[in-house]
């Protein structure tokens, strides 16, 4: 029979993966929209780089900066917040008028983005610590599956010809209130708030969280998240400039490889209750690893997506896993914080989502798309070659340590 303690524990679970989901819809219908955005108020392509550049420089600066707060309030407090606005900012990009509201809109959509991304996983940390089993691959996956459904149901309103305003009210209206009821369920602010033990004004500084394995593993995150970019703006093109296939067929790199990444998922936190973190870094990115060659390599449309459908595969749990790791060094007794050191690592690891795209494009025209991102290959080889030693005296299989908490 389960403890009042127990129950809540759980129900925090269910309200934290629900919070993944709709951070991930958030963003899919911010993002879909964006040809809609455009002609609306006939913006150039410049423009909406400037938008992106505004939302990720925001979301960065706030992902240095949040960890501190978590240390005095606990994720708790931020995350009710920032559910409850990000909707509220999305109807603001609905509404924005010009080019100027934009920015500001945009500015504070990535600022409050940036604040929910860290606090999340660090309240799905604690929520995992209290569990002691893995919970980050579900969460992820809740992540994935929002980020699907609000694609669609962006896509679906802009089909209908309903305008911005009136899709994001609509959002507004039923996140709004959902995001409060799981608000009410995450775990209390103590989880992980600084205590007397461990002087806040201490853990919280600007250097606190910062250390050789957390760079490590933010680098190894940004691999990840470099090649997954990589995959999103270039495997259509690939297939498309490359490989001669229709633009139809061009899109499906990318859908099987979202796909099959969320099927992953799902089992993630099973699998990784049967084996280790270790084990999981080091087959999913050389899966991947060998479904990048595959797609280079084949002359054919049909095997090269099966090879980026392989690529997702293998991209499932890496950086679920990662965050766990690097939460349970910050959640030990004589960590930071988790929240302070999933800030260090999540700064670092979106470096890839922000660079990666361009970099991909400037060296594609100097050597080719297809020796660009065969680079990525010896790149996901690294990270699965650094990761038993990394990860080596954090993660073991639940059976080979009695005495830990976390089985990450």
């Amino acid at each position: 029979m389960r403890t009042p303690t127990s129950r809540a524990t759980i129900r925090a679970r269910r309200a934290v993966t629900a919070v993944f989901g709709i951070n991930g819809l958030l963003i899919a219908s911010l993002a879909v929209r964006t040809p809609s955005l455009k002609i609306d108020l006939g913006l150039t392509p410049g423009q909406l780089g400037l938008l992106s550049a505004m939302f990720g420089i925001a979301a960065v600066i706030m992902m240095q900066t949040v960890g501190t707060v978590v240390a005095r309030t606990g994720s708790r407090v931020i995350v009710q917040s920032t559910t409850v606005v990000l909707p509220l900012l999305l109807v603001g990009v609905g509404v924005a008028p010009d080019m100027w509201w934009q920015i500001l809109v945009h500015l504070a959509f990535g600022a409050v983005h940036g604040m929910l991304d860290v606090t999340m996983n660090a309240h799905a940390v604690a929520v995992q610590q209290r569990l002691s089993r893995p919970i980050m691959n579900g969460c992820h996956a809740a992540w994935s599956i929002g980020a699907v459904a609000g694609a669609l149901l962006g896509a679906g309103a802009a089909h209908i010809g309903m305008s911005r305003t009136v899709h994001y009210l609509l959002l507004a209206g039923v996140l709004i209130p959902l995001s409060a009821v799981c608000g009410r369920m995450l775990l209390p602010a103590a989880a992980d708030r600084g205590t007397d033990a461990t002087p806040v004004g201490v853990r919280a500084g600007w250097r606190a969280g910062w250390s050789l394995r957390v760079v490590l593993f933010g680098v190894m995150g940004a691999i990840v998240l470099t090649v997954e970019a990589g995959v999103a703006d270039w495997s259509g093109v690939y297939l498309h400039e490359n490989l001669r296939a229709s633009l139809g067929a061009a899109g499906m790199g990318y859908v099987l490889f979202a796909i099959f990444q969320t099927a992953g998922r799902l089992v993630g936190d099973r699998l990784q209750e049967r084996t280790s973190a270790t084990r999981l870094l080091q087959v999913g990115t050389s899966v991947a690893a060998v479904g990048v060659a595959v797609a280079l390599a084949s002359p054919w449309p049909a095997l090269s997506i099966a090879g980026f459908a392989l690529v997702g595969a293998g991209l499932a749990t890496p950086l679920p896993v990662l965050f766990g790791v690097v939460g349970s060094l910050g959640a030990d007794s004589a960590g930071p914080g988790a929240a302070i050191v999933v800030a260090r690592f999540t700064t670092l690891t979106y470096t890839g989502i922000l660079l990666a795209p361009a970099v991909i494009g400037w060296f594609a025209d100097h050597v080719g798309l297809r020796w660009t991102l065969a680079a990525l290959v010896p790149l996901l080889l690294a990270v699965a070659l650094v990761a038993g030693r990394a990860t080596s005296d954090r993660v073991r299989p639940r059976s080979e340590r009695a005495d830990a908490k976390i089985p990450v």
